[in-house]
């Protein structure tokens, strides 16, 4: 069958199934764009109000589906607008396909209207560049990112295509996606190790990571903690995979982590850290991290065992799988004692509330959580809400909390609850914000408007930058540089504005009554929450500070 490069690129995103794109066009995409056109009855594209944006839904697409996510934008300020959804898949290991179009080949190298080397851009947070400025090389391309982006660690991954590729004539032959790389081989014997340290520890404590997710190891998990009666503790990228209910639950760690986790990492005499990367907002003090305990590091990414906080034991193996063989040798275990310490922890908490505060973040949460059903989707931003959702929410299930971990991308959450409404058509979709990470990406109000989707945005409005803001309280001596900007928007208005739902709540009443009209509406809706500007997020560990350093109110 001849095909042109843009048809090519339709028929190979229908190869490994895919029937949803995100994207932005302009001048070196139109050859794609029209190939889109043609195959608009198979390949549905998503127009956003920018291609950040876009990427931010393709990544929040594949977090709330599991299918890969795909996004288009043209050359030049196109393709570098991508750039901040590239870098966020690309440190929460979330597979991504990036296409992009660029200038001729004749006019590559010659500084050309909106020629950019984006390879060369995207290198450092991509798996994989591909450029493609011969058409015998794009298939291949193609296909291969497929194979790239979803083998081993997932991650993103770019193929920049030469606007002359787009649009040249080739011969198309259907195929089957590639196969996957084989999961990286371990050891009977490192099997056995691991399984003798768990059998012989007094005082064991799980801790994991995105690593448990991406490998589907929620069961074997929660196997291994009943059997062995072990306290678990998780990072953000892991919110959901244990149960809220379940008594070895000892919350999130690191820096705004439970009392609880925290306390029972620094006790115990052995860590088994499953797919997560002992990162400085776990690790704070990586010499003093867990001082009493050996470790166990199991990761499917070499590179990252012994990067942070040296381990006892590390083993390069997919979670899932290790945890398979790992568990027949895993004696019945009775840590009674232990497990009661914990729970002990886990009655202490931090979230003092403001004594001027009217609606307290947990009020907030806890409503949302009580007036929703179990296969809800929540989605944040990047600040204090994120801290507050990651603390007060009842995650049910994996992917239930949709989140910028790693990069910490403010603006991230209305792409991606715009991708994951997307993806999952049937669910209700919880956008938590704050009013500074709000004002980075508003503009897809837009989007989600057109589209008809029926996301509740709740903004937690302080009137200031808050995360910083508490860091200079706290550290600073209330010095509020640039952290108080004084916005006077009128979110309900600007609501209406878009075509959207907009209301207001000062208290828990009146946000129970609003929330309420806002689960009946067919389209987007904003909730503007009045908070203190003066509320923190407690507990909290210093940047380099230890258990000892924990502020707790």
């Amino acid at each position: 069958m001849r095909v042109t490069g843009s048809q090519l690129v339709a028929e190979i995103l229908l190869e490994h199934g895919v029937d949803t794109v995100f994207g932005y066009p302009g001048g070196a995409a139109l050859n794609l764009y029209d190939a889109l056109y043609e195959y608009r009855d198979k390949i549905r594209h998503i127009l956003t109000a920018h291609e950040q944006g876009a990427a931010h839904a393709a990544d929040g697409y594949y977090r709330a589906t599991g299918k890969t996510g795909v996004v288009f934008a043209t050359s030049g300020p196109g393709a570098t607008n991508l750039v901040t959804g590239i870098a966020t898949a690309f440190m929460d290991s979330i597979p991504m396909i990036a296409i992009t179009a660029n200038v001729p080949d004749s006019l590559i190298g010659r500084d050309a209207f909106q020629e950019i080397c984006i390879t060369g851009v995207a290198m450092p947070i991509t798996k994989h560049t591909f450029f493609v400025n011969r058409i015998e090389d794009l298939a291949d391309a193609l296909r291969n990112a497929f194979r790239i982006a979803n083998s081993g660690r997932k991650g993103p991954v770019l193929i920049d295509i030469t606007k002359d590729v787009t649009a040249a004539i080739t011969d198309y032959k259907p195929e089957k996606p590639l196969p996957l790389n084989p999961l990286p081989a371990f050891t009977d014997k490192e099997v056995q190790e691991v399984a003798a340290m768990i059998n012989a520890a007094e005082k064991p404590v799980v801790y994991f990571g995105g690593g448990v997710a991406a490998s589907n190891a929620g069961e074997e998990l929660n196997q291994l903690l009943e059997t062995a009666d072990i306290p678990a503790t998780f990072t953000l990228m892991a919110a959901g995979i244990l149960g809220y209910e379940n008594k070895r639950n000892l919350g999130l760690i690191g820096m705004h982590g439970s009392i609880a986790a925290n306390k029972a990492v620094d006790r115990a005499d052995l860590v088994i850290a499953l797919g997560a990367r002992f990162s400085d907002r776990v690790a704070l003090n990586p010499k003093k991290f867990a001082k009493k305990a050996r470790k166990v590091q199991i990761d499917i990414d070499t590179s990252e065992i012994n990067k942070n906080v040296l381990v006892d034991l590390g083993v390069t193996a997919d979670v899932k799988e290790f945890l398979t063989k790992l568990l027949p040798l895993i004696k019945k275990k009775d840590h009674k004692e232990w497990v009661a310490q914990a729970t002990e922890w886990k009655n202490k908490r931090g979230d003092v509330k403001c004594q001027d505060a009217q609606l307290h973040p947990s009020e907030i949460v806890h409503s949302v959580c009580d007036l929703t059903d179990k296969e809800t989707l929540y989605v944040t931003d990047v600040g204090q809400h994120q801290m507050w959702a990651a603390q007060y929410l009842k995650q049910r299930n994996t992917a239930g909390f949709i989140t910028s971990g790693g990069l910490g991308t403010m603006g991230f959450g209305y792409g991606a609850a715009i991708g994951a409404q997307i993806g999952c058509p049937d669910k209700r979709i919880i956008h938590f914000t704050g009013d500074g990470s709000f004002h980075m990406n508003l503009n897809e109000a837009c989007t989600a408007v057109s589209q008809e989707l029926p996301i509740i945005t709740v903004i937690m409005n302080n009137s200031v930058l808050g995360m910083v803001y508490q860091w200079q309280t706290a550290f600073y001596g209330k010095r509020y540089a640039s952290t108080t900007p004084e916005r006077k928007t009128n979110f309900p208005k600007l609501a209406e504005a878009f075509g959207a739902k907009g209301f207001s709540a000062t208290n828990p009443t009146e946000f129970e009554e609003v929330f309420k009209k806002a689960l009946q509406e067919k389209g987007p809706v904003w909730i503007d929450c009045t908070i203190a500007r003066n509320e923190r997020v407690l507990p909290m560990i210093p940047s380099g500070g230890t258990v000892e350093d924990m502020i707790i109110g």
